[in-house]
């Protein structure tokens, strides 16, 4: 499974952007992760593929949506009101939970960076 993120830059504190993968394959969950510098990779939501399992992480709760489009093997990710604490490098991986857990994941995205200003 190859995956390619697409959608990452700059924004001010308080705006939005949109992150997508897209899987040559079809893994049966996707998730997002995130690193930010000096900082260990992060959990920051899940969606299983096949069935409507869907996990965020509690900083992320309510601001931000993953969503799916199985007929192309797509996974977006809706962030809406950013802060400076979610700058980071944004990592779509693929596996076959909607785990939290990095291990649980065998493919990953080369990742694209998100920036936001205060």
């Amino acid at each position: 499974v190859e995956l390619v993120e697409s959608g990452g830059g700059l924004v001010q504190a308080g705006g939005s952007l949109r992150l997508s993968c897209a899987a040559s394959g079809r893994p049966y969950a996707m998730g997002w992760f995130r690193q930010a510098p000096g900082k260990e990779r992060e959990f920051v939501a899940a969606v299983h593929l096949s069935d409507t399992t869907i996990r965020y992480a509690d900083s992320v709760k309510g601001r931000f949506t993953i969503s799916k489009d199985n007929t192309k093997n797509t996974v977006s990710l809706q962030m809406n009101n950013l802060t400076p604490d979610d700058t980071a490098a944004y990592y779509c991986a693929a596996g076959s939970y909607a785990s939290t857990l990095i291990y649980n994941y065998d493919y990953w995205g080369q990742g694209t960076q998100v920036t936001v200003s205060s």
